[in-house]
């Protein structure tokens, strides 16, 4: 089912990222990128069913060449957030929070990624080391952890299309989708989706009805608290991506080495 995987693949990207976890307004595409003399694509809400809806916003998220993922997913750990522009490039640049570790900053240009942790997550991170660890890197980067067993999760956050096959393909969960109604989400014209899964648990799409039909909303309602909202945005926007400085860059092997003397 389209939102529940949107939602679950949210947090599971917030979890990928922490690493030791794991070891918008989109105006111009709503209007379809259309000229003034041609009529934008809308979507027959009348006439189609939820089921075929929800396939075509599945089939737009799938096709998209970048996007924008804002928002945050709460459970009784306490609240994940992200803020994060990814492509089909490997690129990516954004922010992301974990309850109980802190904040860090990725950038990836396809090729390298650079972490930039804050300090509550140096502090985590580095357990009795941690404190010292955080005064010692202060404001830098880590990278060059790609192959590290324990790291190499935050390199995949940035795909963005492993990313949409693992909220497109079929879960093979029974659930039910209904329709909803006409709204408007960041100045987007949309309608509304209610899924509710085998659990009980509900989940609401909104999806673009003018240009492609891409969802730029879920809001999810589970038990235990476990809820949150995910805004989707900017979808095909080129990104640009700047690399910090070397002199602000750490390799992750020395990092590792300097860590055990923190």
């Amino acid at each position: 089912m389209l939102s529940k995987r949107l939602v679950s693949t949210a947090a599971i990207c917030l979890l990928l990222a922490a690493g030791t976890a794991a070891c918008g307004d989109n105006k111009s595409d709503a209007k379809g990128g259309a000229t003034k003399a041609a009529a934008p694509q809308k979507l027959d809400t009348d006439k189609l069913s939820a089921q075929d809806i929800e396939k075509q916003a599945k089939d737009a998220l799938a096709g998209a060449t970048a996007l924008k993922i804002s928002g945050n997913m709460a459970d009784e750990d306490g609240k994940m957030e992200i803020n994060l522009a990814l492509d089909n490039k490997s690129q990516c640049t954004g922010t992301m929070a974990m309850p109980g570790m802190g904040k860090f900053e990725i950038i990836s240009d396809g090729k390298t990624s650079y972490v930039k942790p804050d300090k509550d997550f140096w502090t985590n991170l580095g357990g009795p080391n941690g404190a010292k660890a955080a005064e010692l890197f202060k404001g830098r980067y880590l990278t060059g952890f790609d192959s590290d067993p324990e790291m190499k999760s935050l390199s995949s956050v940035c795909n963005l299309a492993e990313f949409s096959k693992k909220i497109t393909e079929d879960d093979g969960k029974d659930g039910k989708v209904e329709k909803g109604s006409a709204g408007n989400v960041n100045g987007v014209k949309t309608f509304s989706l209610k899924a509710t899964d085998s659990k009980g648990e509900v989940s609401t799409i909104h999806v673009a009805t003018e240009g492609k039909p891409y969802p730029v909303r879920i809001e999810h309602a589970g038990a235990k608290g476990s809820d949150g909202q995910i805004d989707f945005s900017d979808f095909d926007k080129p990104l640009t991506i700047q690399a910090p400085s070397a002199d602000n860059v750490i390799d992750f092997t020395k990092f590792k080495d300097q860590f055990k003397t923190a």
